[in-house]
């Protein structure tokens, strides 16, 4: 027979999502023996079987499913492919794939976002939250060109990494606490204080700079995203440990304080970019303007 192509691919998808043939072939808009031969195809080219079917549904074999897992990014990598072709052939400059991590500045974002869609309309941004580590093996697989993540990383030779930002942390406290004009590690540790989850280096910064004063308290609570933190502050629930950047708006007030640390916690922040994809326009203006952001 011939190669696997990405209809068998999609009809065993089918079956998996949806549990039968019959249904399969309805939401595919095939006939019934198409999907059969669709599946019989695919199992004579790999020389093994991999769907179970039952009388009233099919269920995967162990190699069925991992031809599934992978054929779901065989999929989305086409689609993205034939998307950056029809955009190509519009005259439009193409998709640009990037991640953000957990410190990225929930004020940043929109602006670095606002000043892209002037600068180029043509360019589509698909954005994902995901952790530095993540985002540094997606980079080095190509399903994704870009993302902000926390420095230092270690170094791989498909990825080209530069500093962007150093920001200074600071603590969002509650006004009827009546918090001192810096914050340190002995004031808060007796209080309840909220941070980032222990997955993203934000959390071992933080660790870090109790450690220095001869303390590990627990956090109160431990969320993914800065806004989720500054709602704790704001509902004098917990004081929050965020990025200075991510308060300038919160400095009139009058329910919260903004108090730097002592000692001084900064974080760092590199730009990572998949090295194959350096010489493509659109990648490169989705930097151009990254990269005006820096500090």
């Amino acid at each position: 027979m011939r190669n696997v192509n990405l209809d068998q691919l999609q009809t065993l998808i089918a079956i998996a999502d949806l549990g039968t043939f019959a249904a399969a072939a309805q939401a595919l808009h095939l006939a019934p023996p198409t999907i059969s031969l669709h599946v019989k195809e695919l199992e004579s080219w790999l020389a093994t079987p991999l769907v179970i079917r039952g009388r009233r549904l099919a269920e995967l074999t162990p190699a069925g499913a991992t031809l599934v897992e992978g054929g779901r990014k065989l999929l989305a990598a086409s689609d993205d492919l034939f998307e950056q072709v029809r955009r190509r052939a519009q005259g439009r400059m193409g998709l640009v794939r990037v991640a953000v991590s957990a410190g990225v500045s929930t004020r940043l974002l929109p602006l670095m976002l606002e000043r892209l869609q002037a600068r180029n309309p043509d360019i589509e941004l698909r954005l994902e939250a995901i952790g530095s580590a993540d985002a540094m093996r997606r980079l080095k697989a190509g399903t994704l060109d870009l993302a902000l993540v926390a420095s230092p990383q270690p170094p791989m030779p498909e990825v080209q990494l530069q500093a962007w930002r150093v920001d200074e942390m600071a603590v969002l406290v509650p006004a009827a606490w009546n918090p001192p004009e810096a914050i340190t590690p002995q004031w808060l540790a007796e209080r309840r204080w909220a941070s980032f989850t222990p997955a993203t280096q934000m959390h071992g910064l933080i660790a870090a700079w109790f450690g220095q004063a001869g303390l590990n308290p627990r956090p109160y609570l431990s969320l993914s995203y800065p806004g989720a933190l500054r709602s704790l502050a704001a509902a004098s629930q917990a004081a929050a440990i965020l990025p200075h950047e991510e308060l300038a708006d919160l400095a009139e007030a009058p329910e919260l304080c903004i108090r730097p640390m002592s000692p001084v916690l900064r974080r760092s922040m590199a730009l990572a970019i998949r090295q194959s994809g350096l010489s493509d326009p659109a990648l490169q203006a989705v930097q151009a303007v990254i990269e005006s952001f820096a500090q």
